[in-house]
């Protein structure tokens, strides 16, 4: 299935329905009066957010979203039937603006949540409404309002708790494989990675966590080379990042530094929020360094970057050290939640 994290749509609440013009005539009864019945409200249209949609593809197909007229008021004082509203599954993480101003309107994360994206029309009012003391047989009535029609543009961002940065190549979709049921694609050639895969890390009964692998980010990528600018929004969401360096890299005379620095200059680029996230460096493909060698290579790199945080030494590929980096990030996310909590609890509440 082919992954798409942008569309536009077109959302169209129902009208609301016409109130109605009637008089009583029925036998023995001479002074019959108004009983003319209000319209019935339009239906409006609404985004939910949805735990089985992944992506935004099906709105390459259907674009357009309407909800149903308010049925029109009847004799009798009889209301007219309310139009039935819209419901358009969305993916957890979609991101909801108005296409012609750029406003942002809401933002659907977990599943489950619903946003109002277009308001149905409010009901017209039948002759009953209008009838007073001076006016016993009023032929007034008035119409039901237009519901709101909106061009909308839909970004998703996916959620996870930990994205994976790197090169092409240095070894993320390895490294999803080897600690979640994700199964992204795996070959020794560049960009095998096409659009993000999501996993999730369980490491123990009640402890999980998911993380998300993107497309590998190349020099340029903040000025739209690649796939990286495309896909650098995912992890926007996170809570953090892993660095992936390639220890030797593939078939490249670039040394794992320089390919690092390049990594690093580009999330600058694209964005200051990216770039303040906890990041930690994984030293990544170990296992093709002679076992002498591994400690003083992985220093050497770690001394040039001038790195000051975590470090963590794995191979993905023969799932070495990989388990102790899981554990550790599923401690770090929770020291990250309780202390949000916290904060949430220190600060004022206002009086009711």
């Amino acid at each position: 299935m082919r992954f798409v994290d942008e569309a536009e749509i077109r959302v169209e609440a129902g009208d609301g329905g016409n109130g109605v013009a009637s008089f009583r005539r029925e036998k023995y009864i001479p002074l019959g009066g108004p009983d003319g019945g209000d319209g019935g409200d339009g239906g409006s249209v609404y985004l939910v957010a949805t735990e089985n949609v992944n992506t935004l593809v099906d709105f390459r197909y259907s674009s357009v979203f309407r909800a149903q007229r308010g049925q029109n008021g009847m004799s009798r004082n009889c209301t007219g039937r309310k139009g039935e509203d819209c419901f358009v599954p969305v993916p957890p993480g979609t991101i909801v603006y108005e296409a012609d101003t750029g406003e942002k309107i809401g933002d659907l994360i977990k599943p489950g949540e619903k946003l109002l994206v277009a308001k149905g029309g409010f009901h017209g009012l039948g002759n009953t409404r209008f009838k007073s003391s001076i006016n016993r047989a009023p032929q007034q009535t008035s119409k039901g309002s237009a519901g709101e029609h909106r061009q909308l543009f839909l970004e998703l961002m996916v959620i996870a708790d930990v994205g994976l940065l790197g090169m092409p190549n240095a070894g993320k979709s390895s490294l999803i494989s080897a600690v979640s049921s994700a199964r992204p694609k795996v070959a020794d050639y560049p960009f095998t990675t096409l659009h993000p895969n999501l996993g999730v890390v369980k490491v123990d009964d009640m402890r999980s966590f998911v993380i998300a692998d993107i497309p590998g980010v190349i020099e340029g990528a903040a000025e739209g080379a690649g796939l990286g600018l495309q896909f650098l929004k995912h992890l926007s969401r996170t809570g953090l990042l892993l660095h992936v360096i390639d220890v030797v890299p593939y078939e490249s005379d670039e040394s794992p530094v320089v390919a690092a620095e390049k990594i690093i200059n580009e999330v600058e680029k694209w964005s200051d929020e990216l770039a303040e996230k906890p990041r930690w460096l994984v030293l990544n493909k170990i296992d093709n360094l002679p076992e002498d060698e591994v400690d003083a290579h992985c220093q050497a790199i770690v001394d040039e970057l001038e790195w000051d945080g975590p470090v963590f030494k794995i191979s993905a590929l023969k799932r070495e050290g990989t388990q102790a980096l899981m554990y550790a990030i599923m401690d770090f996310l929770e020291q990250q939640k309780a202390a949000a909590s916290q904060q949430q609890q220190e600060l004022p509440h206002e009086p009711f």
